[in-house]
């Protein structure tokens, strides 16, 4: 026994001895370069011919530094800290309203459910005039400001002066800022009998709780089936992923693992806890689904626990920490790549620097790969194969969907967007509910009967196009024809958000979406979905 006590200690001490040249080294390094960029700073500071803020040179040279390790390690002043930290932890402090500024006013688009404003009496459709005493009308009034003004430490006070629709007089209102959630759940809703459907936007400490309420609801409608849609989800914590792929999978399954130099391989699996693990999953990604969102559907794929529908996801397979400086602000450093359960890397390559990494899009779209499955090419090198089935996967960039479904981006498409890049459709929808909202709730108080009923007219789109024309944008007729329907769809959809809720938005506008016409179309079809998680398309 001592023998083996012994050997044990010689290996630790050829160990320590082998590494602690390199360690020692590394330190050396980093305090030799850490007092010349100290020293420039003083020359600067004390002989430069002109003057020089070293608090802005400092900030520039830790950003460039950074840009030359990998994409997304990146700098946060203090003074950003709290508003990049806000939509990930689910919350900020305010009145609870959500608005638009409409015709250099402050409207009241709709108010949160619960929050400050609604406790306190005000309503959709009222106009913002004065707050705090300072007039806010026609004063050219940015978001920003809004922001500025209404935001605040939870308990404070914020007075108001509002126009409310046939009253003559201003209303004031003084409201309690407290907590106001910000969702990360867009929608819940079924799509037939026995399909449900949640789309997630981000990845935020409030996740899994929304989405453990939206799948009670969905349970007592008796689904059999989900559609998860996670296109456009950028990401968000790594514990959030990890959470909500542990609904789907079985007990003790591998969902990710961490892998770095500094940092040793660790590997997050699976519990008994899943709320869905026996009905029928396909989820929906996109070129822009990344991170977190890659972690879920990676997992989903290598343990052919469901179908990945849409096309190849953005790419990002590393992992960030936050590490606050001296000042209050935060370097959110990449420490890891992440690996799905078979062992892809599917971070996309960023060798040759940021600035061609930021043109994957662009070149997604050159080579047609948006377009055409068979515009994208895998190395051998980067094949793996999923861990029940046996099916081939991808490493190397993105999850690449088992079911392909191509961007429509039809020339006849850019009437259409540039009415929307300029707002003419948005401004139409915020004037049109304002002068009906009442009216509109009288004849359709219930969404069914709306849906069912509502129609928007020729002379509502000829509103629109009007409105472009006034804005510069000449009315294209032969793009017109092509997209009527779906401009009109979409005032349908935005009108019904503003009259109703979310789901309502949704469930007009993706009414007849091809992607989730397609995980319908197979979830519906017991037969081609278990063949195609053998097998893909």
């Amino acid at each position: 026994m001592q023998f083996k006590w012994l050997k044990f200690i010689i290996v630790l001490t050829v160990l320590i001895f082998i590494e602690s040249p390199y360690l020692v080294n590394a330190q050396e390094a980093v305090q030799k370069n850490q007092l010349k960029f100290g020293r420039l700073l003083r020359l600067i500071d004390g002989y430069y011919v002109d003057s020089a803020d070293v608090d802005v040179l400092t900030e520039n040279a830790i950003v460039h530094l950074l840009g030359e390790l990998d994409p997304h390690s990146v700098y946060i002043s203090k003074d950003e800290v709290e508003k990049m930290n806000e939509p990930l932890k689910g919350n900020f402090e305010g009145i609870g309203i959500s608005f638009n500024i409409f015709k250099d006013t402050l409207l009241v688009v709709s108010v949160i459910q619960g929050g400050p404003s609604e406790k306190a009496g005000l309503l959709a459709g009222d106009r913002i005039v004065e707050i705090d005493k300072k007039n806010v009308a026609g004063i050219g009034l940015k978001n920003s400001d809004v922001m500025t003004m209404l935001r605040g430490k939870k308990g404070t006070t914020v007075d108001l002066r509002v126009s409310r629709n046939r009253l003559s007089d201003l209303l004031g209102f003084t409201i309690v800022r407290d907590k106001i959630p910000i969702n990360s759940l867009d929608a819940s809703y079924m799509l037939d009998k026995s399909t449900g459907y949640i789309k997630l936007n981000k990845f935020s400490a409030t996740t899994l709780d929304e989405f453990t309420s939206a799948m009670n609801d969905l349970n007592k409608e008796n689904i059999k089936n989900l559609v998860l849609d996670l296109r456009g989800n950028g990401g968000g914590y790594l514990k959030t992923a990890i959470d909500i792929t542990d609904q789907f999978l079985n007990d003790n399954q591998l969902i990710v693992y961490t892998n770095g130099i500094n940092e040793p391989k660790r590997e997050y699996k699976s519990t008994a806890n899943g709320i869905f693990r026996e009905g029928n999953l396909v989820i929906l990604v996109d070129e822009t689904s990344a991170s977190a969102s890659e972690i879920v559907s990676g997992a989903i794929q290598d343990w052919d626990r469901g179908l990945i529908i849409g096309r190849r996801s953005f790419g990002k397979g590393l992992v960030q920490k936050p590490y606050f400086l001296t000042d209050g602000s935060v370097v959110r450093l990449t420490t890891a790549h992440y690996y799905t359960p078979s062992g892809r890397c599917i971070q996309k390559p960023y060798d040759k620097g940021v600035k061609e990494y930021k043109q994957d899009y662009l070149e997604r779209l050159t080579n047609g790969e948006l377009f055409s499955r068979d515009s994208i090419f895998f190395s051998d090198s980067l094949k793996y194969n999923t861990l029940i089935n046996d099916r081939p996967v991808f490493g190397g960039g993105g999850i690449m969907p088992d079911i392909f479904i191509p961007m429509d981006t039809s020339e006849h498409f850019s009437y259409y967007n540039m009415l929307r890049r300029n707002n003419i459709i948005h401004n139409f929808v915020l004037n049109y509910v304002d002068n009906n909202r009442e009216s509109l709730k009288n004849k359709y108080p219930e969404f069914e009967n709306y849906n069912e009923k509502f129609q928007v007219t020729a002379e509502m789109v000829n509103i629109i196009v009007e409105g472009g024309i006034q804005e510069g944008i000449e009315k294209n007729e032969e793009s017109l024809s092509f997209t009527i329907d779906l401009m009109k769809k979409e005032v349908k959809a935005l009108i019904a958000h503003d009259i109703y809720s979310r789901n309502s938005f949704y469930k007009i506008f993706y009414q007849d979406d091809e992607a989730i016409s397609k995980a319908l179309e197979i979830l519906n079809d017991k037969n081609q979905y278990n063949t195609l998680l053998v097998s893909t398309e």
